[in-house]
C-alpha cells in the first residue's frame, strides 16, 4: 500500500500553479469565459474549443490530480461523473452491481437507463459487496461507507473478488474523501466524487470529478464528457479550486467534531442509537481503522420519532434542517422524507465547522429541550 502524506498532499494543492507564475501574475487562476480560442492552419494547441477544454477547468483538474494521486476528468456535478463512468463502460449484455444501501440517484440512473437498455443490474447491501463482487460481473460499483446508515465494506477484499470475476472496480468516495480514504491503495480503478460536498464544501456549487490511473479509461471518460456536453462551467471551476485551498484544514476540523459529538452524543437518553465509524460501539468499528484515515464528518442520530427528529432542528441555533453534506454549515436531514430505509426518526447528521464546544453546547441543549 502506498504510504499518504496529508501535509505534503495539502502544501501541494496550494502551491500547484506557483512553478507556472511569471512576475506579476495572478496567484490564483483565471476565470476563463471563453468558447472561442485563436485556431490558425490545422488545429493544435491546448485549447481550441469551449466544449473541449478550459484553461480554468484544468487548473481545477491539476488540483484534484494531486489529491486523488490519479488523472481527473472534472464534470458539472457528482451524478454526471458517475453516470459518464457507467454510460460510457456498459453495454447491453453487461452484468452490474451496486449497493442497495448507497447513494439513492446512482440507483435511479441504473434502473431508469441502464436495465432498459439491456445491462442486468443487481443490488446488494454495502456489507455483502464482497461476497456477491467475483459473481461474473462487468462493473462493481462501490460506496463505503454507505450514505446514509454509514455500514462498510472491505475495500480490499471487495475490489480483489471483482477484479477476480473480471469486473471493473468503480468507488464513490464522496463521503470520505481522498484525505478520510484512498481506494486507489486498495486496487479500485475508478474514483468518483461529488465535489458538491465537501471538496468544495461552501454549499455555493455543483461540481464532481472522475479519477483514474489507467490512461485508457481517462482518454474514454473524458472523450464521454466531449460528445455529450457535459462540460463544468468556468466559474464553477474556480470556486472548487478556492474551496481546494482550504479543503485539509476544514475536514481536519469536521472530522475532529464529529467524533467529538459521537462520543458525547453515545447513551444520550434522547437518542436511541448513535451510529459513526469511529465509534468501538460500531459493528465495523475495526475495519474502519484500517482503511479509513478518520470516522469521517457525518454521525447518524435516531430519535425516538419523526416528531423528535424534526423538532431538534428547528431547536438548534447551529443546526441547518437541509439535505446534502460536506459543507462548513452543520446540517440534519431526516432521511426517511427522501424514501430511505431507515427508521421515522433517523437524522443524518454533517459536522460543519463551527467551533466544537460551541456546536456542541447548542446541540446539548436543543437534546434537553425536546
Amino acid at each position: 500500500m502506498n504510504m499518504f502524506n496529508p501535509d505534503e498532499t495539502a502544501a501541494a494543492l496550494l502551491h500547484h500553479r506557483s512553478d507556472q507564475l511569471a512576475q506579476g501574475d495572478a496567484i490564483r487562476p483565471p476565470i476563463v469565459a471563453a468558447s472561442l480560442y485563436k485556431l490558425s492552419g490545422q488545429p493544435s494547441g491546448d485549447h481550441q474549443y469551449g466544449r473541449w477544454t478550459n484553461p480554468t477547468w484544468t487548473a481545477t483538474e491539476e488540483a484534484l490530480s494531486i489529491l486523488e494521486g490519479a488523472a481527473v476528468v472534472s464534470f458539472p456535478s457528482g451524478m454526471a461523473a458517475i453516470a459518464a463512468v457507467l454510460l460510457s463502460q456498459l453495454r447491453a449484455g453487461h452484468r452490474l452491481l451496486l449497493p442497495s444501501d448507497g447513494y439513492y440517484t446512482s440507483r435511479l440512473l441504473a434502473d431508469r437507463y441502464l436495465a432498459p437498455n439491456g445491462v442486468e443490474v443487481d443490488q446488494c447491501p454495502v456489507v455483502e459487496l464482497a461476497d456477491r463482487a467475483a459473481d461474473g460481473y462487468d462493473l462493481v460499483f462501490i460506496e463505503t461507507p454507505s450514505n446514509p446508515t454509514l455500514d462498510l465494506c472491505d475495500l480490499q477484499a471487495t475490489i480483489e473478488a471483482a477484479k477476480s470475476g473480471g469486473a471493473l472496480t468503480v468507488v464513490d468516495n464522496t463521503t470520505m474523501t481522498p484525505l478520510g480514504q484512498r481506494p486507489f491503495d486498495h486496487g479500485a480503478d475508478v474514483v468518483v466524487s461529488s465535489d458538491t460536498k465537501a471538496i468544495n464544501g461552501h454549499s455555493d456549487v455543483l461540481f464532481g470529478h472522475v479519477a483514474c490511473t489507467e490512461p485508457e479509461l481517462v482518454d474514454a471518460i473524458g472523450q464521454w464528457r466531449t460528445v455529450t456536453g457535459a462540460i463544468p462551467g468556468h466559474f464553477e471551476s474556480w470556486l472548487v479550486h478556492r474551496g481546494l485551498e482550504t479543503f485539509e484544514l476544514r475536514f481536519s476540523r469536521m472530522c475532529q467534531t464529529a467524533r467529538t459529538l459521537a462520543e458525547r452524543l453515545e447513551g444520550h437518553q434522547r437518542l436511541r442509537s448513535v451510529r459513526y465509524p469511529g465509534l468501538p460501539s460500531h459493528a465495523q468499528h475495526h475495519l474502519a481503522s484500517r482503511q479509513m484515515r478518520s470516522g469521517g464528518t457525518l454521525v447518524g442520530l435516531e430519535f425516538e420519532s419523526e416528531e423528535a427528529a424534526d423538532h431538534f432542528a428547528e431547536l438548534a441555533r447551529y443546526v441547518v434542517p437541509a439535505t446534502s453534506f460536506g459543507g462548513t454549515h452543520t446540517t440534519a436531514d431526516r432521511r426517511a422524507r427522501w424514501g430511505d430505509q431507515v427508521a421515522p426518526g433517523f437524522v443524518r447528521l454533517s459536522v460543519g465547522c463551527e467551533p466544537t464546544e460551541e456546536l456542541w453546547k447548542d446541540i446539548s441543549t436543543a437534546l434537553e429541550r425536546l
